[in-house]
């Protein structure tokens, strides 16, 4: 699978053009189409959503309606890690908000925003992780750190960081 992000607009927009020609005038299949067109550019930009729309023969209004209601559908382009940070109750009590506010402020993120400029990290709360007995617990891809505090953040920030420059060495 290739890395959509380093695809230039016009080849990302032209593969959705060539992905669209599957579904013309195919109202029932906007989630499909939905999924592919954030395959292809890493989110759904508002652009992709005028084009599924006139694809589709639907409102504009609808595209967005459903890619705004699904959860895992992103209306903005995202960090290569993820950061999801427990805000359940037992994370809650544990300090969670302070790890939250920790990674954002380590990552040097303006208020309301939630992924880095140069893409490489997002970080959100979540409702619950499901390891209530680690809190607080975090999740980056695929690993999860439990008993986590703020002084934490730089230690795990780094490990991230550096994994990702050997990756782009190697690549």
């Amino acid at each position: 699978m290739c890395n959509c992000n380093e695809m230039i607009p016009d080849m990302r927009y032209a593969a959705l053009e060539k992905m669209l020609g599957k579904y013309q005038g195919s109202t029932g299949k906007i989630i499909p189409v939905l999924q592919e067109t954030q395959e292809i550019f890493g989110y759904i930009p508002e652009e992709a959503i005028k084009t599924i729309a006139a694809a589709l023969k639907i409102p504009s209004s609808e595209v967005f309606g459903v890619a705004t209601f699904y959860g895992l559908f992103h209306l903005e382009a995202r960090g290569q890690n993820i950061i999801r940070v427990c805000t359940g109750t037992a994370c809650h009590v544990q300090g969670s908000g302070k790890v939250l506010e920790a990674f954002k402020n380590a990552l040097d993120l303006a208020p309301g925003t939630m992924t880095t400029a140069d893409l490489q990290f997002t970080v959100e709360p979540v409702a619950c992780l499901g390891a209530c007995g680690m809190a607080p617990v975090i999740m980056i891809n695929e690993d999860a750190y439990g008993r986590i505090n703020p002084d934490d953040v730089p230690k795990i920030l780094a490990h991230y960081q550096e994994k990702d420059d050997k990756e782009r060495c190697i690549a």
